[in-house]
């Protein structure tokens, strides 16, 4: 029997940086093979080694990153065995990487065609004329629409997924024979994500590539992966097939991020959570890395390292539950993931939150017609050539205690939408009705004294927050500009309060921002947003930086706050999974306007507008073999500047209609809550 060599082959690799006060031991003999033609995923939650892992196989470490042990084989050669020099021609030649934000990864003063070309001239014999044909077949091959002008543009006058995109030709142009995608999709919205995966997939069946995979998102493991290792605190602690995975994953770790995933059927209930942090890999550890924040963990944990336990068909697990003692405790762990599937069967969130028409009058924000016009300058004089039509009439309002979903492509308009509401950027016309009073008509001091009943919750929280002001600093000076409090004494016990009741520490108020975690940050940041009473929050993207089991924590917060204090959330995503759990209905949003409106139930479970279903079509789901139509939709999202005459959506529509070409459609209503902008259906006002 012939034992075929897997293409790439890691044994014991152990890489420590050394920071100067502590060694870090992040990644602490990781092991794993990847074949010929295979997709292997690694999957975890930040800081657990994933990119080390790949930079270690690259040898692309940081000056104070060493690799101490270990060997990486590619095709049988060992690469910590190799002189720098003959390493440079491994890179990009044998292994090619795509790292996870493409706008840092691109040069931004050379054109993306003379950043291929410069690829090929480092590792191929192709010169001239050959390099100029080489290069135009890479950006065809990736799906790059006139790639003769496209070559001469710079990253900046690209969309994210056409840098993407870039980045994937690149990485291809000397056909490797591994490539490493590092989270290739983490920024990109469903539509744009959905083409770059099935991109790879093309290319990687047309070539027979292997890729290591790395993610933080299940979906997307489920679309892409043969296999999987789940890798926590430095360490491998699963590797399965994926059928074995999705079906029964082994490891009390990989149980909690499936549990922690937001969806309909959790919505009448809290999140699971994995309590506590990963633990700092500056420690020697002698038991289980996970016991601390295990539910099953017991004595033996604590005291001693688990070994690897081979469970068959190509899975095995590090845990203690796999030895012959454990066995009682892994029947527990199997029959309560068995009672929580079951449980999660019944939809319990009442979709009756949504306003009705004769309830609109009396919500707490009221939007109408809103429009942002950006102008556009140019000339000596900054003549006003034209207008970006950022947001171009929206109306919306939401009621008390409930949540409203705004969901649509990168450059729809959803963000502007939210600060100018916060008159953070200043409306062009419309109506911002807040409890009754219009933002829009206020004064400098008016608007002062009333911005705190709407506040906003930002997509990054440590570029959000102040690096030179500690917490209670931070907190206490928007309650101190708008009277919050009768002296500093007052505000300071406010902000104890304010940090138990969002899961912090009192005592942590003394610290700075980058003493924190990503999810601590956002906590801060919501304590910060309640620190002044608001009746309205904007959460933009509050959780797409986050890994599944923060977002859960973050997710489960917001819902018991808004619970106890009637709290109006206006929720800024481009996840949908998020709206199911969390939103009582939704507004989807295409180049400045809304084109679908409704209950969740209604607009997800029978989605009218067909810009709707291509976007639901690309969100990846866990369930590999549904046959759900995916909908490919043509092109990106066309600009602002200049949109498209009669519906914006028409040029990428697979349903248009002539009429398309040359009316916006009126509203067509499909019952009290739910109505399109379409004319698929007749009727429109």
């Amino acid at each position: 029997m012939t034992v075929t060599r897997p293409l790439l082959r890691i044994d014991n690799l152990r890489t420590w940086i050394d920071t100067g006060e502590a060694v870090v031991r992040a990644v602490d003999g990781v092991s794993l093979e990847i074949a010929h033609g295979e997709t292997f995923a690694l999957v975890g939650e930040s800081g657990c080694g994933k990119s080390l892992t790949a930079l270690s196989v690259m040898r692309l470490l940081p000056d104070a990153g060493m690799i101490v042990g270990g060997a990486v084989e590619l095709g049988g050669e060992n690469l910590l065995a190799l002189p720098e020099t003959r390493m440079r021609d491994v890179r990009g030649r044998r292994i090619a990487m795509i790292f996870q934000e493409p706008m840092l990864s691109l040069n931004p003063v050379m054109t993306v065609g003379a950043q291929i070309a410069e690829t090929l001239r480092r590792h191929t014999g192709l010169e001239g004329a050959a390099i100029e044909r080489r290069v135009l077949e890479l950006l065809d091959a990736v799906r790059i629409p006139d790639p003769e002008r496209q070559r001469r543009e710079y990253p900046f006058q690209l969309s994210g997924g056409m840098k993407q995109r870039v980045m994937i030709a690149m990485a291809l142009a000397c056909d490797p024979e591994l490539l490493i995608a590092d989270e290739p999709t983490t920024a990109l919205d469903a539509t744009i994500q959905s083409q770059v995966l099935d991109l790879l997939r093309e290319l990687q069946s047309r070539r027979r590539m292997s890729v290591l995979l790395i993610t933080h998102d299940l979906a997307v493991v489920a679309g892409m992966a043969h296999r999987i290792a789940v890798m926590y605190a430095g360490e491998i602690v699963e590797t399965a097939r994926r059928e074995a995975f999705f079906s029964q994953p082994a490891h009390p770790y990989s149980r909690k991020l499936f549990d922690s995933l937001p969806a309909k059927a959790k919505r009448g209930d809290a999140l699971a959570v994995i309590r506590g942090t990963v633990p700092p890999l500056t420690r020697e550890f002698t038991g289980c890395r996970f016991a601390e924040r295990c539910d099953h963990a017991w004595d033996l944990c604590r005291r001693t390292a688990p070994p690897w336990y081979a469970l068959g068909a190509g899975q095995g697990v590090r845990c203690h539950l796999y030895k012959d003692e454990g066995g009682r405790r892994k029947a527990e762990v199997n029959a309560e993931g068995g009672r929580r599937k079951a449980e999660g069967a019944a939809d319990l969130h009442p979709s009756s939150f949504i306003l009705h028409p004769s309830e609109i009058d009396k919500a707490l924000l009221r939007v109408v017609d809103l429009k942002v016009h950006f102008p556009i300058h140019k000339g000596v004089f900054k003549h006003v050539v034209g207008h970006v039509k950022a947001v171009d009439g929206v109306s919306l309002a939401i009621g008390s205690g409930r949540t409203l979903g705004l969901v649509g492509e990168s450059g729809c308009g959803k963000t502007t939408v939210g600060k100018s509401i916060l008159r953070l950027i200043e409306p062009t016309a419309g109506r911002v009705m807040l409890d009754g009073e219009d933002f829009l008509r206020l004064g400098r001091a008016q608007l002062r004294a009333r911005r705190r009943y709407a506040q906003i919750i930002f997509q990054d929280p440590y570029s959000s927050l102040n690096p030179r002001m500690r917490i209670i600093e931070t907190i206490e000076e928007g309650m101190a500009a708008l009277g919050i409090g009768a002296d500093r004494e007052e505000r300071q016990t406010r902000i104890d309060q304010l940090l138990t009741e969002v899961g912090l520490d009192p005592e942590v108020k003394y610290r700075y921002p980058h003493e924190f975690s990503g999810g601590q940050r956002q906590r801060i940041a919501i304590a910060r947003a309640l620190a002044v009473d608001p009746q309205l929050i904007v959460c933009d993207e509050p959780t797409s930086a986050l890994d599944v089991s923060v977002q859960a924590q973050i997710l489960n917060l917001l819902k018991d706050l808004q619970a106890r204090k009637g709290l109006a959330y206006l929720f800024i995503t481009h996840n949908m999974s998020v709206i199911e759990f969390l939103a009582h209905e939704v507004a989807v949003m295409y180049l400045g306007r809304i084109v679908e409106h409704g209950t969740v139930d209604e607009v997800l479970d029978d989605p009218k507008h067909p810009y709707t279903r291509a976007l639901l079509s690309a969100v990846p789901i866990l369930d590999r073999d549904s046959k759900r139509e995916v909908i490919r939709l043509q092109g990106d999202l066309p600009s602002p500047v200049n949109p498209p005459t009669g519906c914006h959506f028409h040029p990428r529509c697979p349903s248009a209609m002539p009429q398309c070409r040359q009316a916006y459609p009126g509203k067509a209503s499909f019952g009290a809550t739910h109505s399109a902008r379409c004319h698929l259906y007749p009727g429109g006002s």
